[in-house]
């Protein structure tokens, strides 16, 4: 925490706007085991849900007071008696309750969702009856609680005046925190911090309560909005884990709490967030809601401590600080990783291999690398198991006799399996083919009618190294020509490919046994 800055609360809206993303519902015991992992966030308020909404969500609200301690717990109402009295049920049990109840402020909605002449026949009248709910609101909620935060629904396209005004008649009426939501993600960076500016410089009695921002994502927007609202005089932030919500969904408050302590240089404020549970959390919301965290997002994506270019390989080993701003530590990850993929180079292969306990030298690294290079091809990642059963495959401590340089397989269920295979035998090319009982059977017979071989096949097993239809394949063959034994292994994303090299694999061991027999 930098010295002197300034604290800002952190609202957590996950269990009621978050779960108003589309396809999304959590039951009252998945509530509260998100409550609890947001106390160990350390959040200042959870918005638990809207009581009156349904007698699930009121079940939640109420479990969720009585069990969680540490954070202050909130419920939404809309600005009606009938709202309010339920929140007020659902947070009897709450050691710090909070009440968060509000009305449409901009023309749009005041417009659309009070038609009924009941409200005044015409707009002016509307708007007068709009303020008067929302005071009339406020006071009906403090006679329950001492903590009531007041909502200016689509204050981001409200007529600047009328906001003002309701904001003013809110904290007259007893609201302690003011929320200036960007309902529909509408606004700009820079018009949402003058708006908020704007607030804080005209509306005379604001000191009285604090600001707090609430914006959407409608526009890719939510997260920098609400840091410039901050820079401007907000002191609470509203959002969700993950930014999930309405639509495109909330700030995300992962982003906004670690762009606060990453830069700090900047922002001189900081929050009470334990950053080291961002994501365990993150991890908990996607699980229960089944809305998974896309690799690319901020913070918390799988892949936001990755890398794979091999210019950001070299670079990130070389020092951290040169395409990272932030920790992995920081935020709860294990460690950075490095993606192998075709494009990572060899300073990153070179790395993951000795972190594996496989120190080559250059030219074994080389020999590595371009069977590297040909598995990630046809891989979009290469994994460590991959690695080892290359290893495995082409590092060899001298030059093989028989290397196989082409292999062609014709088979299938109406067809007779022939293969063709070009070796090189000593420096020299030579071809053969072969058919068998199958498509290895033929590959090894073509090996034999190159070769001369007469060595038997006592075992042959295959397993898949990594999962999925693109995994290596690794193959283990036992050869004997009578007196010796050997077994021959070779790995390939083509099992067809990787029996071929595991049966010339045995066939250079033979090659070896027999000519240190010799020379004895």
């Amino acid at each position: 925490m930098k010295s002197g800055s300034e604290k800002i609360a952190v609202f957590d809206t996950t269990l009621r706007d978050g779960e108003q993303a589309a396809g999304t519902r959590l039951g009252s015991r998945e509530k509260l085991m998100v409550a609890r992992q947001l106390a160990q966030l350390r959040v200042d308020v959870i918005e638990a849900g809207y009581p009156a909404s349904s007698p699930e969500d009121f079940d939640a609200v109420q479990l969720v007071s009585r069990e969680i301690e540490g954070p202050t717990i909130c419920a939404l109402s809309r600005a009606v008696p009938i709202d309010v009295e339920a929140c007020a049920k659902a947070l009897a049990h709450a050691k710090r309750p909070r009440i968060h109840t509000g009305i449409g402020a901009s023309d749009i909605h005041i417009s659309g969702k009070f038609q009924d002449e009941r409200y005044g026949k015409s707009l002016e009248q509307k708007k007068l009856t709009i303020l008067q709910m929302a005071a009339d609101s406020v006071k009906f909620a403090r006679r329950y609680v001492d903590d009531v935060e007041f909502y200016a629904e689509d204050a981001g396209r409200a007529e600047p005046e009328f906001l003002a005004e309701m904001v003013q008649a809110a904290i007259d009426a007893g609201a302690t925190v003011v929320n200036i939501p960007d309902t529909t993600g509408f606004t700009m960076p820079e018009q949402y911090g003058a708006l908020i500016r704007r607030l804080k410089e005209t509306v005379p009695n604001i000191s009285r309560a604090a600001i707090s921002v609430h914006c959407h994502d409608d526009l890719g927007m939510a997260v920098a909005n609400t840091l410039s609202g901050v820079m401007n005089g907000a002191r609470q932030v509203e959002g969700t884990i993950n930014g999930i919500g309405e639509r495109a969904g909330n700030a995300a408050l992962e982003e906004i709490v670690m762009a606060l302590a990453t830069r700090s240089d900047y922002f001189p404020f900081h929050t009470d967030v334990d950053a080291r549970e961002l994501q365990r959390t993150s991890k908990l919301v996607a699980d229960l809601l089944g809305i998974q965290v896309p690799p690319n997002k901020a913070v918390v994506g799988a892949n936001a401590f990755s890398h794979s270019s091999g210019i950001h390989v070299d670079g990130f080993l070389k020092e951290r600080l040169t395409y990272e701003i932030m920790r992995p530590e920081d935020v709860g990850r294990s460690e950075s990783r490095v993606v192998l993929t075709a494009r990572t180079g060899r300073a990153g292969l070179r790395e993951r291999l000795r972190k594996l306990g496989y120190p080559l030298s250059q030219s074994e690294l080389n020999q590595a690398y371009q069977k590297f290079l040909a598995v990630a091809d046809k891989k979009q990642e290469v994994f460590d198991e991959d690695l080892i059963a290359i290893l495995h495959d082409e590092v060899r401590a001298e030059a093989e006799h028989y290397v196989l340089e082409y292999l062609h397989i014709y088979s299938g269920t109406s067809a007779i399996p022939t293969a063709t295979v070009r070796l090189r035998v000593g420096g020299e090319n030579r071809e053969g083919a072969g058919i068998g009982d199958g498509p290895v059977d033929a590959a090894c017979k073509a090996i034999r009618a190159v070769t001369g071989a007469s060595a038997q096949l006592e075992r042959y097993e295959i397993r898949a190294v990594t999962s999925g239809t693109e995994a290596m394949g690794e193959v283990t063959m036992q050869l004997s020509d009578g007196a010796r034994k050997v077994i021959g292994r070779a790995a390939s994303t083509d099992v067809i490919e990787a029996s071929a090299r595991a049966f010339l694999d045995g066939l250079n061991r033979l090659a070896r046994v027999a000519k240190s027999a010799t020379a004895t």
